[in-house]
């Protein structure tokens, strides 16, 4: 008989590649298990991470679920905004109220232009008399000296035969220290109510104030004319003249002129 032949056999096929291959037979693997035993650990591992997708396909869904909610919910906002944007008065709109508010601003603004223009008016009155005196006393000034040198110049004649002497002013009486004390507090005490100019920064202005004011305090008869306060050099008829209407201005000293003349009169400070 004729030999027997051993029948052709394919050869097994070893696992190359994937997780299997290191538990395939091999020999890298000595103490890999025989036959289907190296599907147990493969399997557990393939089970493990089926649960992980399923664990993360199981949050998509849950995000997906909130993202459909959050949708809805923002959705239904907006829808509501929209909705109340075209049926809600806004309170930012002028009312009523706003319209009288403005009509009753508009009469206060009115009214003080007003009372700025009354005061303004007054100013501008007062101005004017003060120049008015100031002329009428320059025009009284310049008669009384057009008087007082006719006078001179008729009794000059008269004066060299009878041999008479003009009369002289009286003395002034000697004040004792306490009088000087108290005369000067006075005079203070007013210079101190007047414009800064009267009140030292300017010395002189200031000496023919207290002159004036001094004359007026201790003056015998009933009111003074502007000729009675001149003292030249110093004292010269503006010089007067300018402290008198401060004076006036600030009520210390009042004037009348109803007998023709311009007299002023102490009153003192109230």
């Amino acid at each position: 008989m004729p030999p027997t032949q051993t029948p052709h056999r394919t050869p097994l096929r070893r696992v190359s590649q994937g997780s299997l291959f290191r538990f395939s037979r091999s020999g890298a693997y000595p103490d890999a298990p025989h036959g289907l035993a190296f599907l147990e650990p493969a399997m557990a591992e393939f089970l493990d991470e089926t649960e992980a997708l399923q664990a993360n396909l199981e949050g998509l869904r849950n995000l997906s679920d909130s993202l459909a909610t959050f949708n809805e919910s923002f959705a239904s906002w907006l829808y509501i905004m929209n909705m109340n944007a075209l049926t809600t008065d806004w309170p930012q709109a002028p009312t009523d109220a706003s319209y009288y508010m403005a009509k009753k601003r508009a009469e206060q603004d009115a009214i003080a232009a007003m009372e700025a223009m009354k005061v303004k008016t007054a100013a501008e009155a007062r101005e004017r008399e003060i120049a008015a005196a100031i002329a009428a006393d320059k025009t009284l000034l310049t008669e009384a000296d057009t008087t007082t040198s006719g006078n001179v110049s008729k009794a000059g004649p008269s004066m060299a035969k009878t041999g008479a002497q003009p009369k002289k002013k009286p003395a002034k009486t000697k004040l004792t220290a306490k009088e000087k004390k108290e005369r000067s507090m006075e005079i203070e005490k007013i210079i101190t109510c007047l414009p800064l100019e009267f009140r030292g920064s300017d010395p002189s202005l200031r000496r023919n104030m207290e002159t004036v004011i001094e004359a007026l305090m201790y003056s015998n008869s009933p009111g003074m004319k502007i000729t009675d306060f001149i003292s030249p050099p110093d004292l010269n008829q503006a010089r007067a003249n300018k402290c008198l209407i401060a004076l006036v201005n600030r009520k210390v000293v009042t004037k009348e002129n109803s007998t023709g003349t311009l007299l002023y009169h102490w009153k003192g400070i109230s």
